[in-house]
């Protein structure tokens, strides 16, 4: 009888690892410059914090590891990405805003609250790169950006054993109503401290930050509104 030829199933394609995908290697990068040559202030607080964030940062991307990637996900507030990303090439961050753009499809947005109120449901949204949850894995940091369309408050918050810094990547915000802070600017916010976020009334901001802070706290931060902002967003305030 005559033989019949078997057809070799192709191998399958081994998984993309971090070090395979250099625009995600070079917004890391990005990040780490931005930790690393930034100033400290002066402030002991702030450049501890700057050294732990690049640590954490040099142990994810040692690891190599297989990039697992969310699916795409938009939010109505990525409608004024573009606009972040023209002011995002003007300014001192220049090269950090291009390399998002880089990766901007890919990004997954999220509101991180089970029910988001209302009046931020088309003026926030935060995405996760490096992460429990973001496309490059890391039990020990993470890194995402959260964009704020013009006019937004972000009510009174804190994060349970999370220390949290902000810089600005694109257009001017204040905290507690402190001070105006330009892109370049970074803001650290200590464990359990309280803070309120305000955009200006004509433009969007886009913002990079890193979390730092026990293993179980990154993978379920507990995102909450503290008592009295969340009482002033049911009544419409």
């Amino acid at each position: 009888m005559p033989q019949t030829s078997q057809i070799a199933e192709p191998d399958a394609l081994p998984e993309p690892r971090l070090k395979d995908c250099p625009d995600w290697v070079y917004l890391l990068q990005e990040f780490r410059r931005v930790y690393h040559d930034g100033s400290a202030g002066g402030s002991k607080k702030i450049r501890s914090h700057r050294r732990r964030v690049r640590e954490a940062l040099s142990a994810a991307v040692d690891a190599n590891p297989v990039l697992s990637p969310r699916a795409p996900q938009s939010k109505p507030v990525v409608a004024h990405l573009n606009r972040a990303f023209d002011m995002g090439a003007r300014n001192m961050l220049s090269s950090f805003s291009r390399a998002l753009t880089h990766v901007a499809d890919k990004l997954h947005w999220e509101y991180g609250y089970a029910r988001v109120p209302r009046s931020l449901e088309k003026k926030y949204a935060y995405c996760e790169v490096v992460g429990p949850q973001g496309p490059v894995r890391s039990d020990k940091l993470i890194l995402g950006f959260v964009l704020f369309a013009p006019n937004t408050t972000y009510p009174q918050h804190s994060h349970r054993d999370i220390e949290e810094s902000y810089i600005s990547v694109a257009g001017e915000w204040s905290e507690n109503d402190a001070a105006i802070y330009a892109p370049g600017s970074l803001i650290l916010n200590h464990a359990g401290e309280e803070h309120r976020i305000t955009t200006g009334e004509t433009n969007p901001c886009l913002l990079a930050y890193a979390w730092i802070g026990p293993e179980n706290r990154l993978a379920a931060p507990d995102m909450r509104f503290s008592k009295a902002s969340k009482s002033r967003l049911q009544q419409g305030i």
